[in-house]
């Protein structure tokens, strides 16, 4: 038992190591950075166009945010994978490739096991290939990058992406229409005593506002973070 004890203990003590390496600190920087410090919406101000058009409900931004991270997780390994192989003059064009193959079976998967959700977010899962956050992590990231960093950099900044998507439709739903994910959750009692819903919230000019102030916090915190260093 002694031998085999001594023949595990260096495999293990590897297994450890690549553990380690996989997810080091800069490794889970890439998932955490987007979230919160580096969020592509707050930020870098990058897809602001679907945070406004399907954020009216809470259920199509959720799926959006699974949507978008799935594309954005397989193209960044795919193109990590080709980086060195893709000519540089027509690297645009094996991205744009790449992320519409992606995106048409994810419109497909979405056609096929949520028909309702899918005739919501047709024509916006296609606009997934012009998402500049998701051309924009391949070309600044994915090309120059490993597999691994690529698909939690894609990941990350998908998720970044998502949660405000799905903050900006949680507040929407609720006070515009006193829903979440399709469940009335305002009770009747509130409607008694004169509570209206804020149908103004389903408008997209409240859509835009409502990112703003997000911006807004994001942009303070970040100067606070600034000041103290």
């Amino acid at each position: 038992m002694s031998k085999e004890n001594n023949r595990l203990k260096p495999s293990l003590f590897f297994l450890s190591k690549d553990r380690e390496a996989l997810f080091s600190k800069k490794n889970r920087a890439l998932l955490s950075d987007p979230m919160d410090d580096n969020n592509p919406i707050t930020v870098q101000v990058l897809g602001i166009c679907s945070a406004l058009a399907i954020t009216v409900q809470l259920k199509p931004a959720i799926v959006m945010t699974i949507s978008v991270i799935a594309v954005m997780g397989a193209s960044n390994v795919i193109v990590s994978i080709l980086r060195n192989l893709i000519p540089n003059r027509i690297r645009i064009i094996v991205q744009l490739v790449v992320v519409a193959s992606l995106v048409a079976l994810v419109d497909q998967v979405l056609k096929a096991f949520a028909y309702d959700v899918y005739k919501e977010l047709s024509i916006f899962i296609g606009l997934i290939i012009t998402n500049c956050i998701v051309m924009g992590r391949l070309e600044a990231f994915a090309l120059g990058n490993g597999v691994w960093k690529s698909f939690l950099d894609g990941v990350g900044n998908a998720a970044g992406y998502g949660v405000i998507l799905i903050i900006v439709a949680f507040f929407r739903e609720l006070l515009g229409s006193g829903n979440l994910y399709g469940y009335k959750v305002i009770p009747d009692a509130f409607y008694e005593m004169g509570y209206e819903n804020n149908g103004l919230m389903l408008l997209s000019p409240m859509a835009l506002i409502t990112v703003g102030i997000l911006i807004w916090i994001q942009r303070s915190k970040n100067r606070k973070l600034i000041e103290e260093k």
